[in-house]
């Protein structure tokens, strides 16, 4: 048997057994069936709680591409991952106890549902609706690529077999069973993803003989400049301080704003269950997201030269695994970033068909006969059907899928953060103050993004978050407030 099909058959095991998880179908109808197939009974106990989320925000970027760029920049890439190590308390922290609560009193769904019914504006939720697919789309077409990519490298397959593969288990599953079915996995995946960084470190530290000795590796494989660089926090300039202070916004602070996250505070049973996911979440994100991009910055002692992955930093991981490690071993290890993309993708397209399907079409065709039925139907078919697009665009794949990530994750800041947290918390924020948040800071987004003026190493979400904020405060302090008592008495 060749070593590449050693490799996948742990694969092949691991994506069959997501296939079996997967059928845990919900057999309700009508309302009963959203609340089950988009929230999963607002059922999660504590600890699948907090794997859900952490699963959910770290994805092929975090297992591939994040280490990539350590591998090239060193510990500066390091620091600037540092801020995710919040993400899990955070989320859960602010939004857990006040978004669950006001969800529940109201019968929200969606995030979106939360939106609509503070600021009574269906106007506001449609375009968020909109906005939320188009960031959606390019965060799933990169979960794809990265996926898709992972397979054809460490197994030696074709590019667009291994998306087919990739892309047919993660549509099924997530198309059969729903929010639980996507809960339940990603707890599955979380641990894996925990497992195989354990793996791969102890592969890449046993490789160098020692953490000294690879230590020492790393400074030697370098001249002497290269090497100074590669052990600032600023890789000498390469990463500026502007740049890294926004990683405290664009994958910190702002991170409670994304709705795929936001989402799971809706889903979880009792305080008990919130209060074990925020401390578990802020554990278990911590040690994947610091320690893989740590293993990039420590697989420089191991591979020295880009020229062996093609000098693409995306490909360093599968290579490392495919030509470092044991053919078994490498196939157990393959499974932990497979885990980590799969889980990814099906979180956002449960969220996505909610916003299709509950934030679009119920909302504008409420009295379809046989209502029951077809939202079941509509569900089922659009959440195939986003994610069968999503795989079709990722068939021309591009380079450097953070850079994806991190465009997308901008956008879903800088259009929820206002309208979602400064909505709960602030009673005198207006709808008028929402749109004008939402449209001047998308604009300042996509003009920074298009036209990429200097901004002094900032990352364009910066000035576009500070832009929404400012406008945000002002247009709801200048206009006439309603008070909402189903968010504030």
């Amino acid at each position: 048997m060749s070593p590449s099909w050693v490799i996948f058959i742990p694969l092949i095991l691991f994506l069959l057994a997501l296939l079996l998880l997967g059928r845990t179908d919900p057999q309700r109808t009508g309302a009963d069936f959203l609340k089950s197939y988009f929230l999963g009974d607002r059922a999660l106990k504590g600890f699948v709680l907090a794997m859900t989320l952490v699963a959910t925000y770290g994805s092929v970027s975090s297992f591939v591409s994040g280490p990539g760029l350590a591998w090239q920049y060193g510990l500066g890439w390091v620091v600037f991952a540092a801020p995710q190590i919040i993400t899990g308390f955070l989320v859960l922290g602010v939004l857990g106890k006040k978004l669950s609560l006001v969800s529940r009193k109201i019968g929200a769904i969606t995030i979106i549902d939360v939106i609509v019914a503070r600021f009574k504006s269906p106007a506001l939720g449609a375009f968020l609706s909109i906005a939320l697919l188009f960031f959606f789309m390019a965060m799933m077409v990169g979960q794809f690529i990265g996926g898709a990519q992972l397979i054809s490298q460490a197994a030696g397959l074709d590019y667009v077999l291994g998306l087919l593969i990739f892309g047919v288990v993660v549509i099924a599953y997530t198309t059969t069973g729903g929010f639980k079915a996507v809960a339940i996995t990603d707890t599955v995946c979380a641990l894996l993803m925990l497992v195989g960084m354990g793996v791969l470190a102890a592969d890449i530290i046993g490789q160098a003989g020692g953490l000294s000795s690879l230590m020492q590796k790393i400074t030697q494989e370098a001249n002497a400049g290269q090497a100074q660089a590669f052990f600032t926090p600023t890789s000498s300039g390469a990463l500026p301080w502007t740049l890294l202070f926004s990683s405290w916004i664009l994958v910190g602070f702002a991170t409670v704003a994304l709705p795929q996250s936001a989402v799971r505070c809706m889903a979880y049973r009792r305080t008990e269950d919130l209060h074990l996911a925020m401390v578990v979440s802020t554990a278990v994100c911590g040690a994947l997201m610091i320690g893989m991009t740590l293993l990039g910055f420590l697989a420089r002692g191991v591979i020295p030269d880009a020229e062996v992955f093609g000098n693409n930093t995306d490909a360093m991981i599968p290579y490392l695994i495919s030509h470092h490690m044991n053919p078994w071993v490498a196939g157990i290890t393959l499974v932990a970033p497979i885990a980590a993309t799969m889980s990814t993708v099906s979180s956002l397209l449960i969220a996505a068909s909610s916003a299709i399907i509950k934030d679009l079409f119920l909302k504008r065709y409420g009295n379809i006969p046989d209502k029951g039925e077809a939202v079941r139907r509509y569900a089922k078919v659009c959440t195939f059907s986003i994610g069968l697009l999503s795989l079709l665009l990722a068939v021309d794949p591009m380079d450097i899928i953070v850079w994806i990530n991190m465009f997308a994750f901008g956008g879903l800041e800088i259009a929820f953060l206002c309208p979602l947290v400064g909505g709960l918390f602030w009673a005198q924020a207006t709808r008028l103050g929402a749109w004008a948040a939402v449209c001047i800071g998308l604009g300042v987004y996509a003009w920074a993004c298009l036209v990429k003026p200097d901004l002094g190493g900032w990352h364009a979400v910066t000035p576009a978050i500070l832009a929404s904020i400012a406008v945000f405060i002002l247009v709801s302090l200048a206009g006439h407030r309603e008070k909402n008592l189903d968010f504030f008495p």
